[in-house]
């Protein structure tokens, strides 16, 4: 999953510098912005999309931030469920309970 996001990073930025040299405006996006955008864009399969989420920040940013939304979903789920986050991490990854 990293060399992904490092690849999608690449390409972003190349396609930067090319909207920076055309005079394109930017703008800043946070962490949150980039994890959220990323993860709905891994969902749908949409690759143009991660690519340009995965530019919005660094790669190390966007890894803390879809490692958030990971935890934070897991939290909502088990609350909704009334489970352990434990156990709805595993089911969702179709681990036995442990």
């Amino acid at each position: 999953m990293f060399d992904r996001i490092r690849e999608a990073w690449d390409r972003s930025r190349a396609a930067r510098r090319a909207e920076g040299e055309t005079g394109g405006e930017q703008r800043s996006h946070n962490l949150f912005e980039a994890a959220a955008a990323y993860v709905s864009a891994c969902a749908d399969d949409d690759q143009e999309r991660m690519d340009e989420a995965a530019g919005w920040v660094s790669p190390e940013a966007l890894s803390f931030g879809v490692n958030e939304l990971a935890c934070r979903a897991v939290i909502a789920l088990a609350r909704e469920r009334d489970e352990p986050p434990r156990s709805v991490a595993r089911e969702l990854l179709g681990l036995p309970t442990a």
